[in-house]
């Protein structure tokens, strides 16, 4: 049997936390072994932490009094790169969602979502190198990183990338993605399985040179891909 997933969450408000903890103890495939009320407190404790029992994924609150999330992602992910962070707020501002991505941050998920709908973002990232994002975050982040620059580590996905390095299938996939469907619907909508779809979505991040559904939806839009 497969030793649960380790998830950590950092918000500073208390009905938050009791929220998302009753959502994630659902699962037994999760396991919630760290908790901290704000930035300070989660680089203070991860700092004490033994590597082997340190979260896999974090929740990440984004307004927080002291260090806000936002701080805290960047600082982390220098610290320990093998974390996920995933945020998980109220705000849709598109302000908040650039300064995240380019904070690090591998997904955006607003607070509302459902139990099914966190382990499955867990699930998406920890085990699939996914990049979880609700659909209305996925049309804000497509909005706001088209008028950013995007520069790929290889020249030739400048142009051509989309007929050159990827299969029929991954191009299928992918027009699905930058549409801001997760892998689930994904899956559904091509009438194949959850698992098969993030698979062919982690190859594409890998022959694109990317590491989250942002840049792709950067890269798609900069490079006019079908849609």
């Amino acid at each position: 049997m497969n030793k649960p997933l380790r998830i950590g969450l950092v918000d500073d408000k208390k009905v938050n936390r009791t929220s998302i903890t009753d959502k994630l103890r659902q699962f037994d495939n999760l396991d919630l072994c760290f908790v901290a009320i704000n930035g300070n407190d989660c680089l203070e404790q991860l700092k004490l932490m033994p590597l082997h029992k340190m979260p896999q994924v974090i929740f990440m609150d984004l307004e927080m009094p002291g260090m806000n999330g936002i701080q805290t992602i960047s600082i982390a992910r220098s610290l320990y790169p093998d974390i996920y962070f995933i945020v998980l707020t109220i705000f849709d501002d598109n302000e908040k969602i650039f300064d995240a991505i380019r904070a690090g941050a591998h997904g955006y998920l607003l607070k509302d979502e459902s139990a099914a709908g966190l382990r499955d973002a867990i699930v998406n990232i920890a085990e699939h190198g996914g990049a979880p994002m609700s659909a209305a975050i996925a049309r804000k982040a497509f909005q706001i990183l088209s008028r950013v620059e995007v520069k790929p580590d290889d020249t030739k996905t400048e142009t051509g990338v989309f007929d050159e390095l990827l299969t029929d299938r991954e191009k299928e996939i992918l027009q699905q993605t930058i549409k801001g469907h997760d892998a689930k619907r994904v899956a559904e909508i091509m009438n194949s399985n959850v698992l098969t779809v993030r698979k062919h979505i982690a190859n594409i991040y890998r022959k694109l040179h990317v590491s989250s559904k942002a840049q792709v939806i950067a890269m798609a839009h900069k490079n006019n891909w079908p849609q």
